[in-house]
């Protein structure tokens, strides 16, 4: 028997498995799935759950790549301020961003889809955007789902309102992101809040 043949009757039904750094793989539907690892909720044929993982997994870098990377391209050290600005009492970005609630967008491409959101969520990584702030800040952050609530949210029909927190590091300084999102917009108000250093140790 050749090898197509082998692949073109392979019965077996497969779930898809992703690990914490986001990668996907398959693995048999009457295995007990391996440590590290969880089911996303797809299941079928092997080619079914193939297309599913090239459909979902367009970065192929791990997750700590990408986190690592985003916050360099994202937030790069602050130049000190110049002698007049720290005169005249300069505001980190982070200061600023704890202030008071601001406009916030959820940060998908194509902007305003619902879809993608909720693919985002079920990986528990979103992207949050300040439009307000220079440039319009874009924040990646690891969703904490014990302080966030989806329980309003229709994500079929584009309805309801969300709110979502989780933890980052901006400008060297631990702060947590928290926004409330309206599903019809994926924009909404958000703001951060520093976290104490005991805090972000045991996060």
């Amino acid at each position: 028997m050749s090898w197509n043949e082998s692949e073109r009757e392979d019965t077996t039904v497969y779930k898809v498995v992703v690990n914490a750094e986001e990668q996907y793989s398959i693995w048999p539907d009457f295995k007990e799935i391996p440590r590290g690892w969880r089911h996303v909720g797809k299941t079928g044929p092997k080619t079914e759950c193939l297309s599913y993982i090239k459909e979902v997994w367009t970065d192929m870098r791990p997750l700590s790549l990408r986190q690592k990377m985003d916050d360099l391209a994202g937030n790069p050290a602050p130049p000190d301020p110049a002698p007049e600005a720290k005169e005249v009492g300069f505001t980190s970005l982070v200061d600023r961003l704890c202030e008071r609630d601001y406009s916030v967008e959820v940060g998908v491409k194509p902007r305003g889809d619902v879809k993608l959101f909720k693919e985002a969520v079920d990986r528990q990584y979103v992207h949050i955007r300040f439009p307000e702030t220079r440039g319009g800040t874009e924040l990646g952050f690891r969703l904490d789902r014990d302080a966030s609530d989806f329980s309003t949210a229709d994500f079929e029909k584009g309805k309801g309102k969300v709110h979502i927190e989780g933890a980052l590091t901006l400008d060297y300084v631990p702060v947590r992101c928290v926004a409330d999102i309206d599903l019809e917009t994926l924009a909404g108000m958000g703001r951060l809040v520093k976290v104490a250093i005991k805090e972000a140790a045991v996060a």
